[in-house]
This record gives C-alpha cells, sequence and structure tokens, in this order.
C-alpha cells in the first residue's frame, strides 16, 4: 500500500510531521473497514487504537462519519447491532483527536503510554464526563450528547439563588 493512497484511493489527511501508517496500521484499518476483525479480539484498547488510525487518516469530521459506521458495521456482522453507543465513539473520537493534535508525531506505543485514561474502560475518562444515568440513556446510545460533569451544577445553581 501506498504512503499516499488507502480506503478507495485518498490521499492520507495526515497530521503535518506525522508518520504514515505502518503496513500493521494500514491491515488493521482494512479488517475494521470489511469488518474481519476478530470480535474476541476487538476489545475497549483495540476500538482506542482504531479511533486513533482513523483520526491519522482522515480529518476529523471525515472520522466521526467513518469510525461510526465502521464500528456500526462491525457489530452487525457480529451479531450485535445493538452494542454501537453514539456518545461514547463520538466522546472517544474528541478526546482522542484534541490528545493527537496537542502531540503529533507520536507512535502508538508513545500515545498509548501517555493517555492511560484513555485506555481504560471501567472507571475511565467519560465517568468523569458523563453521569451514569446519563451515559447509559437509550438517547445517549443513539445520538451524541454532551458531557453533563460541572454543566448541571452551573444550569442548578442560578436556579436555586432565584427561588431564594
Amino acid at each position: 500500500m501506498s504512503s499516499e493512497t488507502l480506503a478507495e484511493g485518498r490521499r492520507l489527511a495526515v497530521i503535518p510531521g506525522e508518520a504514515c501508517l505502518t503496513p500493521l496500521e494500514a491491515s488493521d484499518f482494512q479488517a475494521l473497514e470489511a469488518g474481519t476483525i476478530p470480535a474476541e479480539e476487538f476489545h475497549h484498547r483495540q476500538h482506542v487504537r482504531m479511533a486513533w488510525i482513523y483520526l491519522r487518516i482522515f480529518s476529523p469530521l471525515e472520522a466521526l462519519e467513518r469510525f461510526p459506521s465502521a464500528l456500526q458495521r462491525f457489530a452487525r456482522l457480529n451479531g450485535k447491532p445493538d452494542l454501537y453507543h453514539e456518545t461514547v465513539t463520538w466522546a472517544y473520537l474528541f478526546l482522542i483527536n484534541e490528545r493527537l493534535r496537542q502531540e503529533p508525531g507520536l507512535s502508538w506505543e508513545e500515545f498509548e503510554a501517555r493517555n492511560p485514561d484513555l485506555m481504560q474502560w471501567k472507571g475511565g475518562i467519560l465517568e468523569e464526563l458523563y453521569e451514569q444515568e446519563r451515559l447509559s440513556s437509550d438517547l445517549a446510545k443513539r445520538v451524541f450528547v454532551l458531557p453533563d460533569y460541572g454543566v448541571s451544577r452551573r444550569v442548578a445553581e442560578p436556579q436555586r439563588e432565584a427561588e431564594e
């Protein structure tokens, strides 16, 4: 695979100074696009890695379209179409994109080592940003909902002051 083209002949939208994909990264990208990654090997860390790869190939907006579609296809092909969660997927894409832009040029291993909070599923970063009830809602599963950590306090405090 050429370093200039990938997926339908598109040029790599690589961050300036960013290395091209390794052969393994390119192969894993193609496997997710085709839905051939073995389900038993595709856990949280691998989801984060694939989001990181998509954000190195595509602009953030393209990754926001392509990565969720790939995950939904993967879930359908593995007989679990209800497994996809829009808020979790988008939130991680936004977080990974922010970190990737802060330190461009890191290999996956370096990125992973510098961002352990993104690698932790249970008790991870989303639990700091979302109340469990909100994140587990049907709405959050279907569409992206903004984090509510701190926001609900700022909204609720003026209302209490007005009532006094």
